[in-house]
């Protein structure tokens, strides 16, 4: 049975998975990738993690690596990340492959593969052009334009998390450092900084972006001060997608977006009150993502999957 080996490598977690060809989900894991021990002992955590997927079976038919970028996809190599200090030229496709008995591995920005699950099997399929976002730790994405992932001239686009946006005190900021989970947390401990309004944020030793989630979710005003302005930021940000896409559809996915509309209200605001015109915000313009946690675990083994039939059909073909 020839199966597929996923790998979703994250500044957070890390997760595997082992698919068959019919991208039924045989086994699963993951851990922390606690990515400040530096590329070799991590990439030799992520083979390992592989390796009790496969429990002795054969070498997988492909590898499937989802990564944060910027990344060189034909060397296979994370050439840096804001996600990953540290780190350059990691050579993860290279490593994988030679771990797994030359497996050919496939890497690709986490977003990109993210908007490939998402336009084939989940809540953009239909829609062309679509774009996707991962709202978490930072903020990532991929488009979809005419059926085809679009990756523009060195197989580098998109990062929607790194468009810059000025702030009224003359600063400039990437949409990841106002919008994104992280950004959460930045913005609520800065509150609490700031300002004596009472929160029961103020209890706890460590206010990151799920705990400014979870005190929103629950009504604490100051949370739901920092959802909304955070909000507002993304609301921003995806008014200029729009204009720049005219997508049919934006799928949103990631951590933050299970505040559901504490955040996307004042983002569905700010993108009203910012539309050139109404046809860049069609009915059902915004959608939450089909897939959870495996999103790029899927759209990895999807990739991989997909790579390896096009590669064999070319090589076939260059020999009749």
């Amino acid at each position: 049975m020839n199966t597929h080996l996923a790998i979703d490598f994250g500044g957070t977690r890390s997760r595997a998975a082992l698919f068959d060809n019919d991208l039924k989900l045989l086994r699963r894991g993951e851990l922390l990738s606690r990515v400040a021990d530096g590329p070799e002992i991590v990439l030799g955590r992520l083979v390992d993690l592989g390796r009790s997927l496969l429990d002795g079976e054969a070498v997988p038919a492909s590898i499937g690596i989802a990564a944060p970028g910027p990344l060189d996809t034909a060397a296979g190599v994370i050439i840096k990340a804001e996600t990953l200090p540290g780190w350059a030229n990691a050579p993860i496709a290279r490593t994988l492959s030679e771990a797994f008995g030359g497996a050919p591995a496939f890497v690709e920005n986490d977003g990109n593969l993210g908007a490939l699950a998402e336009f084939r099997l989940g809540a953009g399929r239909g829609a062309d052009p679509m774009l996707y976002l991962t709202i978490s730790t930072g903020i990532g994405g991929g488009a979809i334009i005419n059926g085809q992932l679009f990756t523009g001239a060195n197989a580098l686009a998109i990062e929607p998390g790194h468009m810059r946006l000025a702030l009224p005190d003359g600063g400039v900021r990437r949409l990841e450092e106002l919008a994104s989970g992280t950004a959460l947390g930045a913005l609520g401990r800065r509150r609490l900084r700031d300002c004596a309004q009472p929160s029961s944020l103020r209890a706890l030793a460590c206010v990151d972006g799920q705990a400014v989630g979870e005190a929103a979710a629950a009504g604490d005003a100051l949370a739901l001060a920092v959802a909304r302005q955070a909000g507002e930021w993304l609301g921003l940000g995806l008014v200029n997608l729009a204009h720049l896409f005219n997508p049919a559809a934006i799928v949103l996915g990631g951590s933050a977006t299970k505040l559901g509309d504490l955040l996307l209200e004042p983002a569905r605001e700010v993108m009203r009150e910012q539309v050139l015109h109404e046809g860049f915000l069609p009915p059902n313009l915004l959608r939450p993502a089909h897939f959870s946690e495996d999103m790029c675990l899927i759209g990895a083994a999807l990739h991989s999957r997909d790579r390896l039939a096009r590669d064999k059909n070319h090589h076939s073909g260059a020999n009749l």
